[in-house]
């Protein structure tokens, strides 16, 4: 039989393994486009390195919610691309590459301005 000390420390071994896995599932953020082609990095290898703060409600640098960013987050990502809603050309979620069509960032304005009664930060891209 196994001794419940040991099985326990086992057990909350394994839940803080996974508590401090997930803590860090949404923080994927870094500088894409040209910064991103001249090393040959991709988005979520530069997102490894760290750089970029999403821990706010807005994606300062691709003008959209952070929960809806298909550029920070690769399960939203994923998801976009299920639904057949991508932008090959710029690895985007087609709904959100202002690249091809500046007119989609109309509607992420209007959601930044309802919330905080002002004009989001300009997107770098």
């Amino acid at each position: 039989m196994l001794n419940p000390f040991i099985h326990s420390r086992t057990i909350l071994s394994v839940l803080v393994v996974a508590i401090l896995g997930a803590s860090g599932c949404n923080q994927q953020s870094a500088p894409t486009g040209r910064a991103a082609q001249a090393t040959g990095a991709s988005h979520n290898d530069l997102a490894a390195a760290g750089a970029g703060d999403h821990s706010g409600w807005w994606c300062a640098e691709h003008g959209v919610p952070e929960s809806e960013c298909s550029l920070c987050n690769s399960k939203v990502a994923a998801a976009f691309k299920a639904k057949g809603d991508w932008c090959v050309e710029h690895q985007r979620a087609e709904s959100q590459c202002f690249l091809c069509s500046p007119y989609r960032a109309e509607k992420f304005k209007k959601l930044y301005v309802a919330k905080y009664g002002k004009e989001p930060p300009a997107v770098a891209e």
